[in-house]
């Protein structure tokens, strides 16, 4: 049986995320630091202008904001813009790009499914 692992921010230890641009990213709840099996958890602090390139992946995605203002535009051109609390589901293979269109910066909680 295994046991409880808290993760204290001050510990969480930061990683590179592909195709991101002037974003901060942490490792809360991963393999390599909680052993969580089925799922990983990280947070991102977008700066003013940060975001991602237009990409996808083969895994389903949460993204939950909870500080700031974030826009997430998918390869349609649909824009949504999430606000402290709004969370949006992104299927696997769905290409999406991120982008902080403001002044502030944004703190969202990412959570990822591992690929099968």
């Amino acid at each position: 049986m295994g046991k409880l692992k808290k993760i204290e921010l001050k510990d969480a230890k930061p990683y590179e995320a592909p195709g991101h641009f002037k974003v901060a990213t942490l490792r809360l709840h991963h393999k390599e630091t909680t052993g969580t099996q089925k799922f990983w958890i990280g947070i991102s602090h977008f700066l003013p202008g940060g975001g991602t390139e237009m990409d996808a992946a083969p895994i389903e995605r949460v993204y939950f904001v909870l500080s700031g203002t974030l826009t997430v535009i998918d390869e349609d051109g649909q824009r949504y813009v999430l606000n402290p609390m709004d969370s949006l589901y992104i299927p696997p293979n769905v290409k999406r790009r991120i982008i902080n269109e403001t002044n502030m910066p944004v703190t969202m909680l990412v959570i990822a499914s591992y690929p099968e």
